[in-house]
């Protein structure tokens, strides 16, 4: 079996709505620009909060990536 090599990056989605939608906003537009995504990784989930109420769901992904030869 070939060796492989992967980049790893670092995407910080944002929603109004969800964590999760956050996510997928991340993954699905690094996706039009990167090919052979592997695995998208949860690092961390927050909030920005305006006047009292969640104003901005916001997740960072770890995504990666393989190399192409």
């Amino acid at each position: 079996m070939a060796e492989s090599v992967y980049k790893v990056i670092e995407l910080v989605g944002t929603s109004t709505e969800s964590w999760e939608k956050a996510a997928i906003a991340a993954v699905e537009l690094a996706s039009k620009t990167l090919r052979d995504l592997r695995v998208a990784e949860i690092i961390q989930m927050d909030m920005t909060v305006e006047e009292g109420k969640v104003a901005l769901f916001r997740t960072k992904v770890k995504l990666s990536f393989k190399y192409e030869d």
